[in-house]
């Protein structure tokens, strides 16, 4: 096992900016982009934090990704409207995207925002939470390349499509949820061979459709739910599908060219995104909403836990993490440490 090393944030986030700037990324970007990939560090999201900067220089050195974009946004009706990235780092297009609805959501209660011709986009809670730092319920979605069976399938086909919706919760820190609708994501398996570390049982599968831990071994991942129950993970991950590539006429996730496709980092991806705001004031008022939930999260968290057990609501181990972080600093794996001139 190689051991990451532990950095202060604000000395990571430093060397972050500077790499992107090295690699040719514009002032806009390089903000979005830093901040996406630090909210996903700062909270435990180790796969979609720092560690992409690599890959990010890379195809932005390529071409695949242009460095310096001119987005584009299209009002479509009283309640929606459509960002284009022009290919730029998916950061970008995302914060500017749910900028958008939450623009339109202060008008009309509630905002949808799709977005074309992006890429990567990072953790999708980064865009959810930035809803609720602005007082609305945020939900952000994409679709990638496939990676993932279906319930009961032989060969990948849905990416790991998250789905991330966020709350504002008055003064406490937001009600957070962030998940794939695969097993584990995908730059899990690629954070764990740069770590050495074995998977956890029954999230991978080898060639052959075998479940494997190894992660050099992994070839596709086991939905959400796994052998038993994936067909609920195989549907939802249909979900990020429709809204993020069908409705915006994206890439599906089975004409995307891989991620980490080990030589095409010349070609746009063509990724969608959906992003959705709303206003709580517009419905019962922000008052009565913030009310609402703070006799939600006291009851949650009220209930008492099983023998071992922590009764949490979405959000508190991240929010947990990010203190603990805060303190002692956040790990960064050695190659990235070396990337970023840390090691």
């Amino acid at each position: 096992m190689t051991q990451p090393i532990l950095v202060p944030a604000d000395i990571l986030e430093s060397r972050l900016r500077g790499a992107l700037e090295a690699a040719g990324a514009d002032a806009p970007s390089v903000e979005a982009c830093t901040r996406a990939l630090m909210h996903a560090s700062r909270l435990g999201v180790d796969s979609h934090g720092v560690r992409l900067v690599v890959h990010y220089a890379r195809v932005m050195g390529g071409g695949r990704v242009n460095p310096c974009p001119n987005l584009t946004v299209r009002r479509t009706a009283a309640a929606t409207a459509v960002v284009d990235g022009d290919n730029g780092l998916g950061h970008r297009t995302g914060y500017a995207a749910m900028a958008e609805a939450i623009s339109i959501a202060r008008e009309a209660g509630i905002g949808a925002v799709g977005a074309v011709r992006s890429s990567h986009y990072g953790a999708a809670g980064a865009y959810a939470l930035a809803a609720a730092e602005a007082g609305m319920i945020g939900f952000a979605t994409t679709n990638t390349d496939s990676c993932v069976t279906l319930f009961e399938g032989a060969e990948p086909f849905h990416g790991t499509n998250p789905l991330a919706f966020a709350a504002p919760s008055g003064a406490e820190k937001p009600w957070l949820l962030d998940m794939a609708t695969s097993s584990i994501p995908l730059n899990r398996v690629f954070l764990y061979r740069t770590l050495g570390l074995q998977l956890p049982p029954g999230v991978a599968a080898d060639a052959a459709g075998e479940t494997t831990r190894d992660p050099e071994a992994t070839r596709m991942l086991l939905p959400l739910g796994g052998a038993d129950f994936g067909f609920k993970g195989a549907a939802l991950a249909g979900l990020a599908s429709i809204l993020s590539g069908v409705l915006q006429g994206a890439t599906l996730d089975q004409d995307f060219i891989q991620m980490d496709h080990p030589t095409e980092i010349t070609t746009p991806r063509g990724m969608g995104h959906f992003f959705l705001a709303i206003d709580p004031e517009k419905f019962g008022g922000a008052a009565l909403f913030a009310a609402g939930m703070a006799a939600y999260l006291g009851a949650l968290r009220a209930v008492p836990p099983r023998e071992g057990g922590n009764v949490m609501a979405p959000g508190d181990r991240e929010w947990q993490v990010e203190a603990d972080r805060a303190r002692d600093g956040i790990p960064v794996d050695p190659q990235t440490a070396a990337f970023l001139g840390l090691a």
